[in-house]
């Protein structure tokens, strides 16, 4: 069960912050160039990734970024903007720390969120803005009774 979860159907607040890590590998990057039909060698041929200056084939940043939608899917998290600075390259099998802090909440539940993903070494790689409404009474209801059902929708469990 998440405890992301939880604490959205207890109540979220500003200062709250949540995180997840995450590897992607390769097979990772080939289903999200699939999804996407983002084929950009950068990713695929090690002769070009190089040329780019990089050390190596990279990982997709939209694939990296994707680790908020965990985060905003167990808060149940209404997305109306997403801004990404992407700063540092991450590379394939990079342990990645996604933080999101729920930064301002108004009065109707509309809040605004900061993120930043970090690598092992602490190196920041992206940094995010988020809006977006938050659950309100209603639908915290139904988070808690999916919970006490089990919550069989749930795979981050």
């Amino acid at each position: 069960m998440s405890d992301i979860l939880k604490k959205t159907i207890q109540g979220l607040k500003v200062g709250d912050t949540f995180s997840i890590t995450r590897a992607f590998s390769e097979a990772d990057m080939v289903q999200f160039a699939d999804i996407t039909r983002d084929y950009n060698p950068v990713h695929f041929d090690d002769r070009f990734a190089t040329v780019k200056r990089f050390s190596g084939r990279i990982c997709h940043g939209l694939l990296i970024a994707s680790m908020l939608t965990e985060i905003g899917g167990q808060i149940g998290w209404l997305a109306s903007r997403m801004d990404f600075r992407f700063k540092k390259p991450v590379y394939y099998g990079d342990a990645i720390k996604c933080s999101l802090t729920i930064t301002k909440i108004d009065e109707g539940g509309r809040a605004e969120a900061e993120a930043i993903f970090q690598n092992r070494d602490g190196v920041i790689v992206i940094e995010a803005f988020l809006t977006g409404i938050l659950p309100g009474g209603k639908e915290k209801k139904v988070l808690k009774a999916m919970l006490a059902e089990g919550d069989p929708t749930n795979k981050a469990g």
